[in-house]
């Protein structure tokens, strides 16, 4: 008896169409998760250094005007203290002011938290609330006072020149003081003086309204946004 012939049966994976699909996937693939993984090196890369070396910061507020504006982004240096190095007057710091400007931040979760936290390390998003730029008027052992007869700010009796830095119209203090600043502390102000919140406000917290030099994160050495005001923020001569 004869038997019954079927059909071939097509094997579809040997066909020129199919090979055609497989290496068209595949080169779109093999792209995809190089990029991914370039992306992903990158995105380390770039927390690193900012963990260790150039930190970019979002400028919250307007407390630091003329100099730096909202919406700024400043380079921090967090290599200019590690050396044995310290603040000096003038510089313009980036700072944590937990338990002295600020309470401890509550947290949001651990993944809102790690997503600020990296917005914060890419200068992409502001910080948790408890970091500050200002600028160091006197460091350990420094008298700082306001005001002498023309209304300046003085350190160890001698005035300070800040035409340079400070606000148009702005007196250099509508808040008298007068103190010696702790050894290992810093006083520090905004250049915008009628419009921030520093360490003239803060005379009755721990430490006097002045800020550990521990709890600075890095020297304002550059500003790196928006395009226009790229360069240097450069320091006073005075006090050096």
């Amino acid at each position: 008896m004869d038997t019954e012939r079927r059909p071939e049966e097509r094997d579809d994976s040997s066909s020129p169409e199919s090979g055609r699909e497989g290496t068209s996937r595949s080169s779109f693939v093999r792209p995809l998760r190089w990029g991914l993984a370039l992306a992903a090196g990158c995105t380390v890369v770039g927390l690193l250094i900012s963990a260790f070396v150039v930190q970019p910061f979002l400028v919250p507020s307007s407390s630091m005007e003329p100099v730096l504006q909202p919406g700024d982004r400043v380079l921090v240096n967090k290599l200019a203290y590690a050396f044995g190095d310290e603040p000096k007057r003038g510089d313009v710091v980036v700072f944590d002011g937990t338990g002295t400007f600020a309470a401890a931040a509550g947290g949001g979760g651990p993944v809102p938290d790690l997503l600020r936290e990296a917005g914060a390390a890419t200068g992409l998003a502001e910080s948790d609330g408890t970091d500050y730029v200002k600028r160091v008027i006197g460091v350990g052992g420094d008298r700082v006072a306001c005001c002498d007869a023309r209304g300046r700010v003085t350190v160890n009796g001698e005035p300070l020149d800040e035409r340079a830095y400070l606000y148009p119209g702005d007196a250099p203090s509508l808040v008298e003081f007068d103190v010696i600043v702790p050894p290992d502390r810093l006083w520090v102000m905004g250049d915008h003086r009628s419009d921030s919140r520093d360490s003239r406000d803060h005379l009755g917290s721990p430490g006097g309204g002045t800020v550990s030099v521990d709890k600075v994160i890095g020297r304002a050495d550059w500003r790196g946004w928006p395009p226009d005001r790229v360069g240097s923020l450069g320091r006073p001569t005075y006090g050096g």
